[in-house]
């Protein structure tokens, strides 16, 4: 990838164990630089949903995050949350490859079956995206996704960094909306906001108040 000058490559893990030694961990570079006084509204927007993600995992007990809900085709808010992640993380190991890869997801069954991983990997997620600096967001990158059920093969299609995160927002907040749901049938509250899209909420905080 075509890098900006401000590039400094360092090691993030992906998808394992944070309390693991470094040295014990598989390397995955993305650049990194420090933290900009200002941040892009996707850089804001990445923090938000995450920041939601850890509201909605300090507020959901081990039993409800795991439970199998019948009327959701049997579904957990582990499973959702997991593969909300999954995104977040194919994301951050692609940057240094030149093409992230959605296919190739670890779908590592600990985060959607242990709450407090979850909530230690969405920490650690966070601090990835904070570390990029918002020139990057910019660059080119190839993207890869199979959309085919007949072809195995994976288009691969140019985007930017800045695109993708603009996709795995959205990804996240559409899950969101399902999680809630589920929150709803566990009695659990969710954050405000969770899992509305914020077009939405600006249109009906737009609206008149009835009398």
């Amino acid at each position: 990838m075509n890098q900006s000058p401000s590039h400094d490559a360092r090691v993030v893990s992906g998808g394992v164990d944070p309390g693991q030694p470094a040295s014990a961990r598989p390397a995955t570079a993305i650049p990194v630089s420090p933290r900009p006084a200002t941040a892009s509204p996707l850089q804001d927007a990445i923090a938000e949903v995450l920041h939601q993600g850890e509201s909605l995992l300090n507020s959901l007990s081990d039993e409800d995050y795991t439970r199998k809900l019948r009327a959701v085709f049997g579904s957990t808010v582990g499973g959702h949350y997991r593969h909300c992640l999954d995104h977040f993380q194919s994301l951050l190991q692609g940057l240094d490859a030149d093409e992230i890869n959605y296919d190739h997801r670890d779908r590592n069954p600990r985060i959607e079956n242990d709450r407090n991983f979850a909530l230690a990997e969405t920490q650690r997620i966070l601090r990835g995206f904070a570390s990029i600096s918002t020139p990057y967001l910019d660059c080119p990158i190839n993207v890869r996704s199979k959309v085919n059920y007949e072809l195995d093969a994976a288009p691969s299609i140019g985007s930017t960094v800045g695109r993708e995160l603009m996709y795995a927002v959205a990804h996240a907040i559409h899950h969101y909306a399902l999680i809630a749901v589920m929150c709803g049938m566990l009695e659990v509250p969710v954050p405000a906001g969770f899992g509305v899209a914020p077009s939405t909420l600006k249109y009906h905080a737009e609206q008149p108040k009835a009398a």
